[in-house]
Formats: C-alpha cells, sequence, structure tokens
C-alpha cells in the first residue's frame, strides 16, 4: 500500500493518526469536516470533497470539503442539490473504479464540480467509499493545481473512507431514540423499499439486489413466474436510479410479429418496405438516455437476438432500411418467467445473448414465498380500489383474511390485485367478508370427509397443474423441475385426468 508513497514510514504513521482523530470524533459534521481536512493533508492537495448516496442511493450530494487547509462550505446557492449528472463522479460511482488523471486542464472531461481557486486544476483522484458490506456508499474527491500522481493514495485513503463509513454509521445509532427501529442492515432501505410492499426476508433480499446494482450500468434479468411483479421492478430500478428524469419505455417481445418488433425496436427509414412513407424512430431511440424493458424477452425471435446482442455489446443500432449506425445510450432490462438456461440448451435461445443479458439476475420470488407479505399487499390493493371508486375505505374481517393467507395464489400479486378490487367492488357495507372473494377451490379444497389417498391425489393435483402453469404446459421443462422422468409424468396426468384444458397456458 505504501511503496510507491515518498517517505512511506512518515505518511503511515500520519495516516495511523488521522484513524485515531476520526475514532473521537463526537458527531456527524466534525467527523466528515475532520475526514476531508485530513485527507487534504495526507495526499498534499489544496482540494479534498467528500460526496455521500442518501440512503435510498438515489441521490449523490456534497456533503464536506476543505479547500487551501479551511473546511468551510460553499454557499448552498452554488451548489448542486444532486450530483447525477457529473459522468466522471458517475463512472467512478457506478462502475467502483479509481479515477487518477494528470493532465485535467488539457482534458476534455467537465469538472464543474470542481471549485474555482486561482490556477486550473491539473491533477484529480476520485475513488470510491466502500462500507463493509462491499456496497459503494460515496466518493472521495482530491484535486491539485499542480501535475503529481495522487493514485499512490487512493487505496490507503479508501481504506480511511470505509472506516469513516463505520464510524458515520455508529453515530447515528448512538443518536437514534430509544425504542425507534434501526433501517435494514446494510442498505438503508426501508421495509417497503424503492416503492416495492412487502417485509418479508425474501423481498429484503430483492432490495439489497436493487441497491446494487441501482447505479451500475449493468444489464439486469428479471425472473420470476407470470405477475410477480416483474416490470414494477423494472421501474423501481428506473425512478430510483441516475436515469430518472429520462424516458422507460416497455416492450412486450411476445406482442408483435418478428417484422414488426424489428421495426418497432429499431424504427425504420423511409422506403424500407411497402408503406414506410416516412422515416420514423424505434424504441431504442425513445428510450436514448433513460431504460427499455424487454419483457418476454424469452419470445424474442431468434434472428432479432442476434441484434438486440450487438446492441448491448456495441451500445449502437441501425435501423431498417438504412447502412449506416449510430450510437445510443440505454439500459436494457430484460424480464422473462421463461427458464433462459433451458431454452438456450434446446437451441431456442443464443447462449451468447443470454450470458450478457443475465450479467445481474434478480429472481423474483413467488407470493406463496413472501410471507406476511399477503396481507399487506392486500390491504394496499383495497385503499387503492376505494381511492379509485371514490368510496369509503374498507375494513377486513378476520375470515377475510385468513381466507386469503390460506390460499397458495398461483396467478402471485398480480391474481390478489385482481381479487381485492373484485371484492371491494362486490362489498356493500364497510367490511370485506370471506364470501366477497372467489378462489380457486383447486388451490384451496375443502377436505372435510376426504380420505388419505384422495387428499394425497388433490396434492398432488395441485403440484402437477401449478408446475404445468409455471412452464405454459410445456411436459418436458415440468418433468425437468419435479425431478421425473417425462414418461413417468405422463403417466401420473393420464392417472389424475389432467389435460391441456385444466390449466392456463
Amino acid at each position: 500500500m505504501f511503496t510507491r508513497i515518498p517517505q512511506p514510514l512518515i505518511y503511515a504513521e500520519a495516516l495511523l493518526a488521522q484513524f485515531a482523530c476520526l475514532s473521537r470524533a463526537a458527531d456527524r459534521e466534525a467527523l466528515l469536516n475532520d475526514f476531508v481536512r485530513g485527507v487534504a493533508e495526507l495526499a498534499g492537495c489544496e482540494l479534498a470533497q467528500l460526496y455521500l448516496l442518501d440512503a435510498t442511493h438515489t441521490c449523490l450530494g456534497l456533503s464536506a470539503e476543505c479547500l487551501a487547509g479551511v473546511v468551510q462550505p460553499r454557499a448552498a446557492s452554488s451548489l448542486s442539490a444532486d450530483y447525477n449528472g457529473e459522468q466522471l463522479l458517475q463512472f467512478s460511482l457506478c462502475q467502483n473504479r479509481v479515477i487518477s488523471l494528470m493532465e485535467l486542464s488539457g482534458s476534455l472531461h467537465e469538472t464543474s464540480f470542481l471549485p474555482e481557486y486561482g490556477e486550473p486544476w491539473q491533477s484529480l483522484l476520485c475513488v470510491p467509499l466502500v462500507n463493509l458490506n462491499k456496497e459503494v456508499e460515496g466518493l472521495l474527491l482530491c484535486a491539485s493545481r499542480d501535475h503529481v500522481d495522487l493514485q499512490v493514495f487512493a487505496d490507503s485513503l479508501a481504506q480511511l473512507g470505509t472506516f469513516v463509513l463505520t464510524q458515520l454509521d455508529l453515530l447515528q445509532r448512538l443518536r437514534r431514540p430509544a425504542g425507534e427501529p434501526a433501517p435494514l442492515t446494510g442498505t438503508g432501505i426501508s421495509t417497503s423499499g424503492y416503492g416495492l410492499i412487502g417485509s418479508s426476508p425474501v423481498m429484503r433480499k430483492t432490495y439489497q439486489l436493487i441497491s446494487k446494482v441501482l447505479h451500475s450500468p449493468y444489464t439486469v434479468l428479471l425472473r420470476g413466474e407470470t405477475g410477480t411483479g416483474k416490470e414494477v421492478v423494472a421501474r423501481a430500478i428506473h425512478d430510483y436510479g441516475p436515469r430518472r428524469s429520462k424516458a422507460f419505455i416497455v416492450q412486450n417481445c411476445a406482442a408483435f410479429p418478428e417484422s414488426l418488433l424489428e421495426s418497432e425496436l429499431f424504427g425504420y427509414r423511409k422506403g424500407a418496405f411497402t408503406g414506410a412513407d416516412r422515416d420514423r424512430a424505434g424504441l431504442f431511440d425513445a428510450a436514448n438516455g433513460g431504460t427499455l424493458l424487454l419483457d418476454e424477452i424469452g419470445d424474442m425471435p431468434l434472428s432479432l437476438q442476434a441484434k438486440l446482442l450487438r446492441v448491448l455489446q456495441e451500445g449502437e443500432i441501425r435501423p431498417l432500411g438504412s447502412n449506416d449506425t449510430y450510437k445510443i445510450d440505454v439500459r436494457i432490462i430484460a424480464a422473462t418467467h421463461r427458464d433462459l438456461a433451458v431454452m438456450v440448451s434446446e437451441g431456442k435461445f443464443r447462449e451468447d445473448l443470454y450470458y450478457r443479458l443475465a450479467q445481474f439476475p434478480i429472481e423474483l420470488p413467488a407470493l406463496r414465498q413472501r410471507e406476511g407479505d399477503i396481507l399487506e399487499l392486500a390491504r394496499h390493493f383495497a385503499e387503492k380500489a376505494c381511492t379509485f371508486l371514490q368510496r369509503d375505505f374498507v375494513t377486513w374481517s378476520d375470515s377475510a383474511l385468513n381466507h386469503l393467507s390460506s390460499y397458495s395464489f398461483p396467478g402471485n400479486v398480480r391474481e390478489l390485485k385482481g381479487l381485492v378490487e373484485r371484492a371491494v367492488l362486490l362489498c356493500e357495507g364497510g367490511k370485506l367478508l370471506a364470501e366477497h372473494f372467489s378462489l380457486n377451490p383447486e388451490a384451496s379444497p375443502e377436505e372435510s370427509g376426504l380420505n388419505l389417498r384422495e387428499r394425497l391425489e388433490k396434492v398432488e393435483r395441485h403440484l402437477l397443474l401449478d408446475c404445468l402453469r409455471k412452464n405454459d404446459g410445456n411436459q418436458t421443462l415440468a418433468a425437468r423441475e419435479l425431478g421425473l422422468p417425462r414418461r413417468t409424468l405422463l403417466y401420473r396426468l393420464g392417472r389424475l385426468n389432467i389435460n391441456l384444458g385444466d390449466f392456463e397456458s
């Protein structure tokens, strides 16, 4: 860590003194001010700045600044409320990479975040600050008017920054009033993180995954059963990320035939085909600077998959009827309820595209796996339905709550939403009752009077139907998921009189 630093022993002693000094800070302001002052001294720079992300990881703000040895905040009117538009800062933040520049004045980099101070700034060092959970929480920036190599200080200053983040968290917990619940460990996100509803362990894990990819340019692959809220999660990633001021476009890849889907995504030029009487921009152009959600990506034709792969690799598109390509800046989020790995093995999906899309997969849990979330979601949907219908809010009977809790919801959140909205319409009084909910008896059978064999057959029938629904009736995929030979699955389907009319594709 100190091999390239001049007088490494003296530097190590000074660094140790900074650790000791920061450990004695009594409050947040003193801690952050002492930190930037110490960093400026260690690196021998005229400027040290500290930028921190807010609790939702959506806003990057300047938290402390030391200029010419003096910690004195600039006037609020001269500061940006959010530094997400600064490309240098965002590159370091999103890529979790150190930036070191020695010819700043002669470069094309935009540095409006640096204060004016006599002669132009020449050298710059930007270090991502990572907490103990390996999550980026902010940036440390040093700048000098001399041509110096600040890279040699990056490792030691990063360690000092991690210590400061730990001390900051400790001070916040010590100042928290007695009885106030602590935020989620490592995320700082409330149980309804990013506008999503649910506090079950599997949803908390989902919030943590979202927080890790929020400020990253990586392609996200959302996987999960139909109705688990893949589009809602994609919108949350967009709305709480640095692209939230730009467009969020959704395209269902199963909604158009191949020829129309290509022109819809890439656009076309006049004369590209019969009826193309003018140029038309595609959805990639419409989403430029923002986010494009490709829903049901597993249904995209193979020929289009090759063009999508080039967009992901090169960041450029070519409209139909054009010989020229041009660059675009679009974050792509893909969603599917299919098993793309199985489709790759069957030759129905490109392997290279699969690995490019699965840079950061997020598996959304089925509603039956979200312990305790059903009732929270049901109350939320009931309130929204009452607001839409302009009627008084309804209350819940215990029988209605128990009725919902015992149901497995093969249609997941989408099914729950529809059931609650229908129940609110049927409710003529002020209380929702069990009879207002028409649940599929297949999922919650009335078992009184059944012997053991009949009950087991009902359980087996429900399991097979649920697996077939999940795999769109594909018996080979269902047999593989159940760990059965296909012949055994066919025998069980015949014994239980299950056919294609017993489930929805």
